[in-house]
């Protein structure tokens, strides 16, 4: 497995543990709990739009990376 292929796969797991977070925010009622499954959401989207800005680099660098 490449490194862009793993960096991709990275992003499509955080993707996934931020969607996950999110809906645990909106389905529990203790709202201590909806805080920190917020707040974990959006640091997760920050990680996540970090990878994304590699992915771009990565893309740039290799031709051939892009689009897998």
């Amino acid at each position: 497995m490449t490194v862009a292929s793993q960096v991709k796969t990275c992003v499509a797991s955080l993707k996934g543990a931020q969607a996950s977070l999110e809906q645990f925010a909106l389905e529990t009622e203790n709202q201590e709990a909806k805080t920190l499954f917020t707040n974990a959401a959006q640091q997760t989207m920050q990680v996540l739009q970090q990878v994304e800005s590699r992915v771009q680099e990565l893309e740039t660098e290799e031709p051939q990376y892009k689009g897998f």
